[in-house]
């Protein structure tokens, strides 16, 4: 992996913990996502009609992966309600780079050497480290959406490898996936969302930018390098947001999570040598 792609997958992963935690501080996580994914989706629909069409071989992997990301948003916000954040987070987006990393040798033929193999593992423990002491009886939910997140990543590598252009397979996988939470909530719920909506639209808005350029620049990177080592940095977003919760938010870091952060930036830095 080149030094410019592997500073801008870190770059999305800085994306993804911004936007997060902006949105983290809204109230209903439900209708918080269904900003998101809305504002995403509108954005996307407003930037398409300059783009090229992806190529036809993406557009079945395109259809598979908006259904995996519309069932994706639905059970995170479940997830969230089941179990703590502090668990559920790490063990999502921890397990996933493993699940990745294992499926990639099969569906793209992708060997990592030793230090790729070390790396990723060190992410993920560090990753996974990081899950608080929430109530654990509730853990089967957020490791199915691993295997989720592991499936649409493998998925939007096919499909953005096949579509010729990473840029418009991703808005176009932003607008089929964000449509349809937005469309559920203006028929079941609605007087509740234009009332979230009038308070909450600006967080919204940076959520759907900051989700959908942290992603287009992560299946960008999948197109260039390969997609285990990518979707293992991507996951350190989670470190970033460590950062922000201690430089910005004031909040006190645990020594054990403190160490866990060390453990990624030995894997990041072993990715990046391999």
């Amino acid at each position: 992996m080149s030094l410019g792609i592997f500073c801008a997958v870190l770059f999305a992963a800085l994306l993804h913990a911004s936007w997060n935690a902006i949105v983290k501080l809204g109230g209903d996580k439900l209708l918080t996502t269904i900003l998101v994914t809305g504002w995403a989706a509108l954005l996307s629909a407003l930037v398409l009609p300059w783009l090229p069409l992806p190529a036809p071989a993406s557009w079945p992997w395109l259809a598979v992966s908006a259904l995996l990301q519309t069932g994706y948003y639905v059970l995170v916000a479940r997830a969230y309600h089941a179990a703590d954040m502090s668990l559920s987070y790490p063990l999502m987006r921890g397990c996933a780079p493993l699940l990745v990393a294992l499926a990639g040798t099969v569906v793209f033929n992708e060997y990592l050497p030793i230090s790729g193999w070390a790396g990723i593992a060190l992410v993920s423990t560090g990753i996974l480290c990081m899950a608080g002491s929430g109530n654990r009886r509730n853990i089967q939910l957020p490791l199915f959406i691993a295997l989720l997140i592991a499936a649409y990543t493998l998925v939007d590598a096919q499909g953005a490898r096949r579509s010729g252009h990473a840029l418009s397979y991703t808005l176009w996988l932003f607008l089929l996936s964000g449509l349809p939470l937005p469309l559920w909530a203006l028929f079941k719920r609605r007087a509740q969302l234009q009332s979230y909506l009038h308070d909450n639209w600006a967080r919204g808005l940076i959520g759907g930018i900051g989700t959908t350029a942290s992603y287009g620049i992560a299946l960008w990177a999948m197109t260039q390098a390969p997609v285990a080592v990518v979707a293992a940095l991507r996951e350190t977003s989670i470190l970033f947001a460590l950062l922000i919760s201690a430089l910005l938010l004031r909040e006190r870091i645990s020594r054990r999570r403190m160490l866990a952060a060390v453990l990624i930036v030995v894997g990041v830095l072993l990715l990046r040598l391999g």
